[in-house]
């Protein structure tokens, strides 16, 4: 049987499957409120404060980003990352995969990117917490920390600027961990978010959809493991260049 052919028993079934779940959409519409559903944006209030109010954590995520090619096939590349945090004013997070390779060190007086294959890493002097170092690597150097955007102390106002929409879709599993799955709209994206049920309502998972890009490709992190009593020390996030690495200077905004 040709690989074409067994694409085609598979897809059968989940195609199956995909309008068994869609004929619940109908449902789900009517009771979909209108505006933002004050329960959602409890439930992501509850989780951004968690994880706002951790001293230290460590996650690690899967990450999915699509890429529409010009003839409008989307094509999949991954990457896996951990990152680690001690507020207010160390990170490090690394990233692997299809298109990147790459370490993130902040140590709270400077930010080192280090690509451990191309052996080049660029440092520079960095603001003195983690939120204003976050603004920097973006405005500054177009760098964006994975997940970044989930570790400022304000990350609630931060998802929710421009948000018009918002409700809760239902329960869903994450990792095996049991969540409450919620949806979210603005002008640009749409995205949705897993939150673990519980005492600890960690965010499990993260979808992102581009509506103003063609054929609306998605980004999407699923945290695979949290531990919220790591144990790091300031060398967790000291650089130092391992023999061989060369160091460059960042590219001025706009030359990347």
């Amino acid at each position: 049987m040709n690989g074409f052919r067994l694409l085609q028993r598979v897809a059968r079934p989940a195609a199956a499957l995909a309008l068994a779940a869609a004929a619940l959409l109908p449902a789900l519409a009517l009771g979909q409120p209108a505006g933002i559903d004050p329960a959602a944006t409890r439930l992501l209030k509850a989780a951004t404060d968690f994880l706002a109010g951790q001293k230290q954590f460590s996650v690690e995520t899967r990450n999915t980003l699509e890429v529409v090619l010009t003839s409008g096939q989307k094509i999949q590349f991954g990457n896996a990352a951990r990152m680690s945090v001690q507020r207010p004013d160390r990170m490090r997070a690394e990233r692997t995969g299809d298109l990147v390779d790459q370490v993130f060190y902040y140590d709270g007086r400077s930010l080192t990117l280090h690509n451990p294959t191309e052996k080049v890493y660029a440092t520079t002097a960095a603001p003195g917490t983690l939120e204003e170092m976050l603004d920097f690597a973006r405005t500054s150097l177009d760098i964006v920390a994975p997940a970044g955007d989930l570790v400022y102390r304000n990350a609630y106002d931060i998802l929710m600027t421009d948000v018009t929409q918002g409700f809760i879709v239902g329960k869903g599993i994450v990792e095996g961990v049991r969540c409450d799955h919620l949806a979210f709209r603005a002008p640009h994206v749409d995205w949705q978010i897993w939150i673990q049920e519980g005492k600890e309502p960690l965010i499990r998972k993260l979808v992102i959809t581009t509506k103003d890009l063609a054929n609306a490709p998605q980004f999407s992190v699923v945290a695979t493991r949290w531990n919220l009593r790591p144990q790091l020390t300031d060398k967790s996030f000291a650089f130092s260049p391992p023999t061989g690495a060369r160091r460059i200077d960042f590219l001025p905004m706009g030359r990347k």
